[in-house]
């Protein structure tokens, strides 16, 4: 039977862990500040739930990542080192550094969407060397791992890169439609957002840039008014301001506040 430690039993890692063992895994668990339950085994420190292990997967935070790895690795000889923390590049190649001097397989494995409601079957991304065996381990248990041939940090980035599309998406609707529920018209924009979203085609992505490019020197102007509307209606203009000093870098003005960032240039 396929041993598979699960440092953190939180939202994500509790969740993996109880679908886990109903596809038959042993599953060992460790977390300091949720006990175990649902047939996973108790474990008293990361060496304990590491120890004989085919896996072990480190689902607590990426502040813990790095102490979770140290404190766990020495038991891990056997096993592959699944980070599945959302960390920057960066965190995921130090633990890789760590993991090859400790003699330990390591992989960063990208979870791409939230884990309630999924559990194993969230989409992931893996890369480093332990990444092919990730994927052989969890997809006869019902994962589903797409495997890139890269070096580590390459699935985190991926995974922060979309976010920092679709959180700072989020961002805006919710500033958006706070700010129209002040002025009296929430239910006009949220059609209006829909309808957009709705609409939104292939094309649509190299529209939304070349049209910013194009007129980044009006649409800040535009956004300057939106930033002092929002102010008025003692909304804090986070995301439109945001939107002003991106567009006044794309037109060669520089930010509120003077940073005096070089303009991007289209390509």
């Amino acid at each position: 039977m396929t041993v598979i430690a699960v440092l953190g039993l939180g939202e994500a890692g509790g969740a993996i862990a109880r679908d886990l063992v109903a596809a038959g895994a042993v599953v060992r668990g460790h977390d300091p500040a949720v006990a175990a339950s649902g047939g996973i085994i108790q474990a008293g420190s990361e060496a304990d739930a590491a120890a004989g292990a085919d896996l072990v997967l480190s689902v607590n935070s990426a502040h813990d990542a790095v102490a979770a790895l140290r404190a766990g690795a020495g038991a891990a000889r056997d096993a592959v080192w699944a980070d599945l923390n959302t960390g920057s590049p960066g965190l995921k190649r130090e633990l890789d550094a760590l993991a090859r001097r400790a003699g330990v397989r390591f992989a960063d494995v990208a979870i791409m969407a939230p884990v309630p409601g999924r559990g194993l079957r969230t989409p992931m991304l893996a890369c480093a060397e332990g990444a092919g065996d990730v994927a052989a381990l969890l997809t006869p248990l019902g994962a589903g791992i797409e495997v890139l041939d890269a070096e580590a940090g390459a699935a985190a980035g991926r995974k922060l890169l979309r976010s920092v599309f679709f959180k700072g998406l989020a961002g805006s609707v919710v500033e958006a439609l706070e700010a129209a529920r002040a002025a009296g018209c929430e239910d006009w924009l949220r059609e209006n957002i829909v309808a957009e979203l709705a609409a939104a085609g292939e094309h649509t992505v190299d529209r939304l840039v070349a049209g910013t490019y194009r007129h980044a020197a009006r649409r800040a102007a535009e956004m300057e008014a939106a930033a002092a509307m929002l102010e008025e209606l003692d909304v804090p203009p986070a995301m439109a301001a945001a939107s002003r000093d991106l567009l006044r870098r794309l037109s060669g003005r520089p930010p509120a506040g003077g940073s005096g960032a070089a303009p991007m240039r289209a390509r």
